[in-house]
């Protein structure tokens, strides 16, 4: 199929000021959907060339215009308030959503086009008539659907998984116990009692746009970094927790964190409150108050660099079967399938 593509962020590094988790994955994903014989031409910006200077040296195709596809494939966009609801051309304006209405008027309303919809954020509101329009499936990243979503996590490269090696990431040298990289947005319930009680206590650093941090000056925060190093401090890490805002801890839905920090052999330790948090870490690594990550951060630290420490990267490697770049890939064709075949079955007729 030719599959139209949609998303606001980039292919490569990128730059630095910019929330994008989607660059520890969005990559592989194309890149695989490309080897099972998809085409695939992306709808919005450069902005790995307009922005990042990054030449891709024509691999990828971007198209500003409405060229003939097959398939509408969505990262959804929504309202950012001061950014994407301007005008177009004044300071700050990003276009993505006004791109995003014209793609959805022109594919999916005038002409039918068969729409896929990734709610990677989940802020598509659950009475959106696009989850009610014929031809038209909403994929999440949840392990709880909402009425009707298809399942499409966050990928982890096949070869990521299958090359770690937990002896060697265990015997790593690790001089920060706390580590994470990530934005403030809606975190502060999980940083106040997991991230911050733990941090008054051991060697950490947190990366990343928290703009609101005066209630925890024990924390050392050192604003956003550039996308290479957040594996080189994951590396330096022995641990860290994975936070999430609540909208994804009330249906199971994990962000591309947990394999960044797995495949970096930093231990993730998880709030007991997120849905299904078994399915995601081992039982020694869930904690239910800041008491319980300071005293697992100590038994970590005891074990560090042993037997013990490579067993628990192991079951955390393991559990990252979940997210596998070919399951999420055989998801996605399995949608793909779904909203073509009405379309195919029509023209036969």
């Amino acid at each position: 199929m030719r599959i139209g593509y949609s998303f606001w962020g980039f292919l490569g590094n990128g730059i630095t000021d910019t929330p994008d988790g989607g660059r520890s994955h969005r990559r592989p994903f194309i890149d695989a959907l490309r080897d099972r014989g998809h085409e695939l031409v992306f709808l919005q910006a450069n902005r790995d060339l307009l922005e990042a200077g990054d030449d891709l040296g024509g691999a990828y195709v971007f198209d500003n215009g409405l060229p003939e596809i097959d398939v509408l494939f969505l990262e959804w966009r929504w309202l950012i308030s001061g950014r994407n609801t301007s005008a177009c051309g004044t300071e700050g304006h990003t276009c993505d959503l006004h791109r995003q209405g014209e793609l959805l008027m022109h594919y999916a309303v005038r002409r039918g086009t068969p729409t896929v919809i990734w709610d990677k954020d989940r802020t598509l509101r659950i009475d959106s008539i696009w989850r009610r329009a014929p031809r038209t499936a909403v994929c999440e990243a949840a392990l709880a659907l909402s009425p009707g979503a298809h399942r499409l996590l966050f990928p982890v490269d096949d070869r990521l998984l299958d090359q770690a090696d937990p002896l060697a990431l265990a015997a790593t040298p690790r001089d920060l116990d706390l580590g994470y990289v990530g934005n403030q947005y809606d975190r502060d319930h999980h940083f106040d009692r997991y991230f911050a009680p733990a941090a008054a206590h051991v060697a950490h650093q947190v990366g990343g746009k928290w703009p609101r941090t005066e209630r925890w000056p024990q924390v050392r925060f050192l604003g956003r970094i550039p996308f290479p190093q957040v594996h080189e401090l994951y590396s330096r890490s022995l641990a860290t927790v994975l936070m999430l805002p609540e909208r994804y801890t009330a249906v199971g839905q994990m962000t591309q964190r947990i394999f960044e920090t797995v495949l970096a052999g930093c231990l993730p330790l998880a709030p007991a409150d997120i849905l299904h948090v078994e399915q995601f870490v081992p039982a020694e690594l869930i904690v239910s108050s800041g008491r319980e990550a300071i005293e697992r951060l100590a038994f970590l630290r005891q074990i560090a660099g042993g037997q013990q420490h490579a067993e628990l990267i192991t079951a955390c490697l393991d559990r990252l079967d979940l997210f596998r770049l070919s399951r999420q890939v055989d998801a996605m064709e399995s949608v793909l399938n779904t909203v073509v075949a009405p379309s195919a079955e029509r023209g036969a007729a």
